[in-house]
């Protein structure tokens, strides 16, 4: 095998607790990770350099800064067999959203290369080099819902096919993770909810009422533009959502829709107005294993 595609499919938090800060800087934190279908793509082909060439629909991802980059450097110290490889990476997953469209790219990297160079990474080893280049990268390397403790390294598969359709927006600002940790550490203690067994039994039961009640996430509290998530949260229940939430350490916000036509007619609504999206949730009945 010489060229591999993949789908990188982005997530959504259902909800997000940011438990306290650890010696090493990172934060442990639970969540309900919620993979959906929508992805970027992937295309790794091998090539006769030593180097890692990559070519996007977006310029400024064209350098040594991308994740997919630094991952490549990482595989190639550990298995130095690799040779070069060519990426074209198709981005559709909006950036600097709390969709982890980064981590995703380079969790689906990192599976392209363990195929193309038969190197039989196990799973330990592969979320291993994952966690060392960002801590979104280990639940990437799942495509269903999931439970994420600790840094998102702990992971706890969820037992469910619920399917659910979603519209997403993002707002015309864009939010650095770092920063929106920093603004919680300043904040201090903030009550919140612990909800994460509800949202786990809400999927296993397929209960739309259940998961739309237990959306949560901290990072609504330190939003520096609150009021325009909150017109935006508003806006998609007036248009038919259940619920709405922010995603991640932001901007993107969600709703959660009882059937497609609902959703569509949010979409249609909200489209000309608002950089939108429609999706569904997604739960592959396998693990991810090339």
């Amino acid at each position: 095998m010489d060229k591999i595609y993949m789908k990188a499919r982005a997530k959504i938090n259902l909800n997000l607790e940011i438990l306290g800060k650890r010696p090493d800087n990172y934060h442990n934190l639970k969540s309900v990770f919620q993979k959906i279908n929508l992805y970027d793509e992937i295309y790794v082909e091998k090539d006769e350099s030593n180097e890692c060439e990559i070519q996007t629909n977006i310029g400024n991802l064209d350098s040594k800064d991308n994740i997919i980059y630094k991952a490549y450097v990482k595989l190639k110290e550990i298995y130095p067999q690799i040779t070069g490889v060519k990426v074209n990476l198709n981005k559709r997953i909006p950036m600097e959203a709390g969709m982890a469209g980064g981590s995703t790219d380079c969790a689906s990297f990192i599976l392209c290369i363990n195929k193309l160079f038969s190197l039989n990474m196990s799973k330990e080893e592969r979320e291993n080099i994952g966690k060392s280049l960002g801590a979104d990268v280990v639940p990437c390397f799942y495509n269903r819902a999931l439970l994420a403790e600790g840094i998102g390294e702990i992971i706890t598969p969820i037992n469910t096919n619920f399917k659910y359709y979603i519209v997403i927006i993002k707002p015309q600002i864009s939010c650095s993770t770092k920063e929106m940790f920093k603004k919680i550490d300043e904040k201090g203690e903030v009550l919140q909810k612990e909800n994460s067994e509800n949202i786990i039994k809400s999927l296993e039961n397929n209960n739309i009422e259940l998961l739309s009640e237990n959306l949560y996430n901290i990072f609504e509290e330190v939003m520096d533009k609150k009021e325009m998530i909150e017109e935006i949260k508003d806006e998609l229940i007036r248009y038919g959502a259940i619920s709405s939430l922010l995603t991640g350490s932001g901007s993107c916000v969600f709703g959660l829709f009882k059937n497609k036509e609902t959703a569509k007619y949010a979409y249609n609504k909200l489209k000309f107005k608002h950089q939108t999206y429609i999706c569904t949730s997604y739960n592959s009945k396998r693990e991810i294993k090339i």
